[in-house]
């Protein structure tokens, strides 16, 4: 396959890097262990001798520049290694499905699990192409395995064309990005690069450079349980105590009735017996005050809450996660125009997105490493329904060949 990145992807799923939710360590799973050590090694297959993976799976390597021309920067490719918390990547049995005619997919006779283009409309996009797919008991790891295949795909193709003109290229792969890591311990300065881009996710031509800011929330409520036979007038219970903190959202700002730049409060778990329950929510929003407003809103929908059934029976704690990197864009747009102009240059329409999520660039970017998003190619992700266009990737490399090739062009 042209640069390879098809074969080194179905290498990939086939390490269940799935991370855990819950989990204090980083990697939060051994399987990204694993995988990092088995990228370090293709890496250093590829002559990249300062491959290596840290106390905490990071994997890193350059590919030093080949350019004679002065000022060319140093540019970072950055993706994710575990895959989402919502469905298992274990055992995960991809297939390729060759020029799809564009009627329904049989993932899985068995248990009737059909991928089809009455529920999911971006596969009408998709017709003619040749789609990898599992078999609809796991996800299939393109976010963001697909990224990972691109990036070294590319770096495979540089290494073999040393004609091509580049300068220093950065690799960075990371642990638990889908559990809100963010990269917290990629060493920025270390890593020497000027600037950089994270493939995740995202179909043909997705750009993203703004996305949400972020917050989490845990509820935590003590009920009092008694025989319910005897419980009038003393039972709390804290199943119905917390349905009732959940009645007081507003319905219409959930993830699944919002789109483009609306926020929302997703309450993404809720574990209750009658003695105790615990509600875990999410808070999204671009603006930064209607962000603000949303966090201050469940301090008033608990408060309201302990008012009515007592202070101490309701526990709140939130945490920010991450920022729109939108505010530390400007002074910076080159990285995005060139993003932009590599993309037209192939007979790609960029489609610019606000992304409804975080990437380890939004991260990045606030800690002073300027990073964007392009596609990778990975729909429906997070699912069983999960599928990757070959032909996405392949663009995908093509992009990252072509911002490294203008900014040779652009250099003194």
């Amino acid at each position: 396959m042209k640069y390879s990145a098809l074969d080194r992807f179905l290498k990939y799923v086939t390490f269940d890097t799935q991370s855990a939710e819950d989990s204090k360590a980083v990697p939060s799973t051994p399987g990204q262990f694993e995988l990092a050590r088995y990228l370090a090694r293709e890496l250093e297959e590829l002559g990249l001798k300062d491959a290596r993976v840290s106390e905490h799976a990071y994997v890193t390597a350059t590919l030093p520049g080949n350019t004679k021309k002065k000022n060319v920067p140093s540019i970072g490719f950055v993706a994710h290694m575990d895959t989402a918390t919502e469905l298992t990547g274990k055992d995960v049995k991809p297939r390729i499905v060759k020029n799809y005619d564009g009627g329904d997919i049989v993932l899985n006779e068995a248990e009737g699990i059909v991928l089809s283009p009455k529920e999911f409309s971006n596969l009408e996009s998709c017709k003619g192409l040749d789609l990898v797919v599992t078999d609809g008991t796991t996800l299939l790891g393109a976010d963001d395995k697909a990224g990972i295949a691109e990036i070294i795909g590319a770096v495979d193709y540089l290494v073999h064309h040393p004609e091509i003109e580049h300068g220093k290229v950065v690799i960075a792969f990371t642990p638990d990005e889908e559990v809100g890591h963010l990269a917290a311990f990629l060493d920025i300065e270390k890593s020497g690069a000027d600037f950089a881009y994270t493939l995740d996710g995202g179909p043909l031509g997705e750009v993203g450079y703004e996305n949400f800011n972020a917050a989490s929330a845990t509820v935590r409520i003590k009920g009092r349980a008694v025989h319910p036979g005897t419980s009038k007038g003393v039972m709390l219970n804290a199943v119905v105590l917390g349905q009732e903190l959940n009645a007081l959202f507003p319905p219409s700002e959930t993830p699944a009735t919002t789109e483009g730049y609306e926020g929302y409060y997703h309450c993404l778990g809720f574990n209750a017996v009658t003695d105790e329950a615990t509600l875990k929510y999410l808070i999204r929003d671009h603006d930064k005050n209607s962000f603000e407003g949303r966090k201050g809103f469940l301090k008033k929908a608990v408060g309201w809450m302990r008012d009515k059934y007592g202070e101490d029976r309701f526990t709140l704690t939130i945490n920010d996660q991450y920022r729109n990197m939108a505010e530390k864009i400007a002074g910076h747009e080159h990285i995005v125009d060139t993003m932009l102009e590599a993309m037209k240059e192939l007979g790609i329409e960029p489609r610019i997105i606000p992304l409804r999520g975080g990437t380890d660039g939004a991260a990045l970017t606030w800690r002073g490493l300027i990073t964007p998003n392009f596609f990778a190619g990975s729909c429906n992700c997070h699912g069983r329904y999960e599928f990757l266009p070959v032909q996405y990737m392949e663009r995908a490399v093509d992009v990252i060949l072509k911002i490294l090739e203008l900014y040779v062009k652009k250099a003194a």
